[in-house]
């Protein structure tokens, strides 16, 4: 059968790559080498997947898999390679999306991202033509769940109606269970942000009392014993937690559904829709129209954050620990670890680099950051700093010359606007709104 020169060079190379597998043997590589053989392997792995997703919408224009009896071109994929369905209709996606974007093309194509940031930034820029450049810098430096993020916001900004997004993900909500190879049991809910919301507010509810519960769980992940508090929220019904007497008195009130944080600029709030680059999402969880924010500001128990910005009100305090207003401030503008590449929501109020407690028997608002505890501990133990700046960015050790102890601090490093948050009018609802957040003005 006749074979093109590409195609003969493909064969060599799955040949060179099987020759190479079989005979490597974890055991006889130096540890010195193993990072560097990982990497390469990596890199090689990354580009030869990039080459097999771009050639995905081809095999679906050859019509072999109709000749063949599948349903589809994703199924005939899904069968071939081994993945699910899912991971072949994503495949498939991924590579009609890649054929209008030749960034993103070339840096899976040359390693430099991974095929799941090149799906994730390709299904964006589909989307939003141009975030695809934005979108590949963040991959340069961030993981991937802080990519899918910025994904999300990407598409929300392109989106010219959001409600007929919103109301189409409720038509497709769905809770799909099944049963994986290993015997465990798996729950998966697709739906609209905010609707989602309330069932994460729940567990994450009991998931606190989970953990007060049980303090000697402690060496226990987060996810752990987060299934642990959704078992604990099915088994205890809403009927159970309210005495019978007072359950119909509650049901006549009202019980407000949820806790959440909800984040919007004030006048998209006015408005009625997001313009540019304007914000409106629940935090941590994703965008959502105005509308939606709307509904959630009626009938949820919340703190809102409106702001015009990324600025928000400095606060002071004579204790060691930050205040509540400055932790609601915090989780607005630093929601995760603030280091590079750290997503981790469980996070520790830390003291910048030569703004520690005991020196300034203080704690600003422009003075602290978010950290997991593993950094916590590295800056704490080990002498580790972030950079000087704002936002998310590096920690490095006291040998590297970007050390905050290593440079000179630049002026006004660190410091945050002292006054409140800029809101549009009207000027009471505006103070209102900051009063929810930041509470009595002696906090």
């Amino acid at each position: 059968m006749f074979q093109s020169v590409l195609e003969r060079r493909v064969g060599e190379v799955a040949e060179a790559a099987a020759i190479v597998a079989r005979a490597l043997d974890p055991d006889d590589v130096p540890a010195s080498e193993a990072v560097r053989l990982y990497r390469s392997l990596d890199t090689a792995v990354r580009s030869l997947t990039a080459a097999k997703t771009l050639l995905a919408r081809r095999v679906e224009d050859s019509a072999e898999w109709k000749r063949q009896g599948y349903k589809s071109a994703a199924e005939f994929l899904a069968s071939t390679s081994g993945t699910s369905l899912g991971a072949a209709r994503s495949e498939m996606e991924t590579s009609k999306a890649l054929s209008g974007l030749p960034a993103t093309k070339e840096q899976m194509a040359a390693g430099t991202i991974s095929p799941q940031q090149g799906s994730v930034i390709a299904g964006a820029a589909k989307a939003n033509p141009a975030a695809e450049n934005q979108l590949l810098r963040t991959a340069g430096t961030a993981n991937l769940h802080e990519l899918r993020d910025e994904a999300l916001k990407a598409k929300a900004a392109a989106d010219a109606n959001p409600e007929a997004t919103h109301a189409r993900l409720h038509r497709e909500r769905r809770l799909m269970r099944f049963t994986d190879a290993a015997g465990a049991r798996h729950l998966n809910l697709h739906g609209p942000v905010d609707e989602v919301a309330v069932i994460e507010a729940e567990i994450d509810r009991r998931l606190s009392q989970v953990i007060r519960e049980r303090p000697g769980d402690g060496m226990e992940c987060r996810d752990a014993l987060a299934f642990d508090a959704a078992v604990a929220m099915a088994k205890r019904s809403e009927s159970a937690d309210v005495p019978a007497d007072r359950a119909s008195r509650k049901a006549k009130q009202g019980r407000p559904q949820h806790l959440a944080l909800l984040r919007l600029d004030v006048e998209a709030l006015w408005r009625g829709y997001a313009k540019g680059d304007e914000l409106v999402e629940v935090t941590g969880l994703g965008p959502i129209p105005v509308a939606a924010a709307r509904r959630l500001l009626g009938d949820a128990v919340l703190k809102l954050i409106i702001t015009k910005g990324e600025a928000v009100a400095h606060v002071t305090s004579l204790t060691r620990g930050p205040t509540q207003a400055m932790r609601y401030a915090l989780l607005w503008t630093s929601p995760t670890c603030t280091v590079e590449g750290c997503s981790r929501t469980i996070v520790e109020h830390d003291h910048r680099y030569g703004a520690e407690y005991k020196d300034t028997r203080h704690t600003r608002l422009d003075e602290l950051d978010p950290l997991c505890h593993s950094h916590h501990d590295l800056h704490t133990l080990h002498g580790r700093a972030l950079v000087f700046g704002e936002g998310r960015r590096p920690m490095v050790p006291p040998s590297d010359e970007r050390h905050p102890g290593n440079q000179r601090a630049p002026s006004g490093a660190g410091r945050q606007s002292t006054g409140p948050p800029e809101t549009s009018s009207p000027t009471a609802a505006g103070r209102h709104s900051q009063r929810g957040l930041f509470g009595d003005p002696a906090a």
